[in-house]
């Protein structure tokens, strides 16, 4: 697979002015980094641009901004949906390592991160073929033909949907599939990390004789 650094990356992550807060969960730090990602006006057109009939779907979203909204997916973004703890990594890994992310949600328990169309049919070939494959949680891929719920315009308090990394601008960067790639051969590459335990006592021998000792005087 092909691999980048930093200086390669195609997005600068500096430009979005909140990203440091929205990528922070619930119960790390202070309170005001709890706040919920809202969705621009510019982000708002961009997701109902993948409809086919922007200005009414955006119409009809506007007037209940409290409410998800289903929208298509293969045209405007493809979404790729994963473990949620699983995608934190990946997001970690996007965001210190690499170009940094597009719009991220998260919705019953699984995360979705919007990614260039076509990511959906390439990405899990892509997978098929890289040593690290095996070790990444299949996602999900939400391609052409299909549709997804994603949150609403204004953040509720509820249990439904809600976004990690708010779409704010008309023209996002999206990953394509091989920097998702990327993002699951990183991510799987520390979780193995974190698994290796080194400890300062040899291993046991299963032919060695067991003494009790505890009735020693």
């Amino acid at each position: 697979m092909t691999t980048w650094t930093r200086d390669e990356a195609p997005h600068d992550i500096t430009r979005t002015p909140w990203v440091p807060r929205i990528l922070r969960f619930p119960g790390e730090g202070d309170e005001g980094r709890h706040q919920p990602a809202r969705v621009t006006a510019d982000g708002a057109s961009w997701l109902t641009s993948a409809t086919g009939s922007r200005e009414a779907a955006l119409t009809r979203w506007e007037s209940r901004p409290s409410s998800p909204a289903a929208l298509p997916c293969g045209t405007v973004f493809d979404v790729v949906n994963v473990d949620p703890v699983f995608g934190r990594r990946m997001l970690d890994r996007l965001w210190e390592e690499g170009p940094g992310s597009g719009p991220v949600a998260v919705h019953r328990g699984r995360m979705m991160l919007f990614a260039a169309p076509g990511t959906a049919q390439r990405l899990p070939a892509l997978l098929d073929w890289e040593d690290w494959g095996d070790s990444v949680p299949r996602p999900l891929c939400h391609g052409l033909g299909d549709a997804v719920t994603v949150p609403p315009l204004v953040p509720s308090d509820g249990e439904g949907p809600r976004w990690l990394v708010a779409p704010d601008t008309r023209s996002p960067w999206l990953p394509g599939p091989e920097v998702v790639l990327w993002a699951c051969v990183r991510a799987a590459r520390s979780a193995s990390a974190a698994d290796v335990r080194v400890s300062i006592f040899p291993p046991a021998d299963p032919d060695a004789n067991v003494y009790d000792v505890s009735r020693r005087r």
